[in-house]
């Protein structure tokens, strides 16, 4: 067990707080007026995605857990299981689908993923933060109905729905932040 003080802390350290592994998200040290100093933090729930509030003791200290992180490439659909590869050992992992449902709009095959372990037990998977996708779906731009300006809907090569602006047709390739679903800029075609 590593255990680290509250003056130890950074954004995206893992904790393990009553046996729940907990990023940190944000954190701030607070010395105030009158009493001991404490360190407010924001901490993300590696199992739910919840996130919650957690003031310390500035002398606490804390268990932090040993975490693995490594790239993995997806390669299919298999079931209600998602295969992904070890790009250095070749290995193949399947992944429920509860794993991965907070990514499957933009899950594309081929894409490189990072994994966090921690006890050899995967605890989160990652899109990378920008992604290329092809709009295969979306309303034809007129002339002239840029005026109003504004964004529509289209539909990507993985099915979801993203805002896009006005002027993009079906056809074109455009950069979409994973974390978020927005819209980002329009790209040349992949080679």
């Amino acid at each position: 067990m590593v255990t680290i003080s509250t003056n130890q802390f950074s954004n995206g350290i893992t904790l393990r707080i009553d046996g729940v592994l907990f990023d940190i998200v944000d954190f701030q040290f607070v010395k105030p007026g009158k009493g001991g100093a404490f360190v407010r933090t924001k901490l993300r729930n590696l199992k739910t995605g919840g996130a919650k509030e957690v003031t310390f003791d500035s002398k606490a200290k804390v268990e932090q857990a040993i975490v693995d992180k490594n790239d993995m490439e997806y390669l299919y659909r298999e079931g209600s299981n998602y295969m992904f590869m070890d790009p250095e050992t070749y290995d193949q992992i399947p992944i429920n689908e509860d794993q991965v449902k907070h990514m499957l709009d933009y899950l594309k095959e081929n894409t490189t993923c990072q994994f966090k372990t921690c006890d050899g037990e995967v605890i989160s998977i990652s899109l990378p933060n920008h992604m290329v996708f092809h709009v295969t779906e979306t309303t034809p731009w007129v002339k002239g109905s840029t005026a109003a300006g504004g964004n529509k809907p289209a539909t990507i090569d993985t099915g979801a729905v993203i805002q896009v602006p006005v002027y993009l047709n079906p056809g074109e390739y455009v950069r979409v932040d994973t974390r978020t679903g927005e819209y980002v800029d329009r790209v040349k075609a992949p080679e």
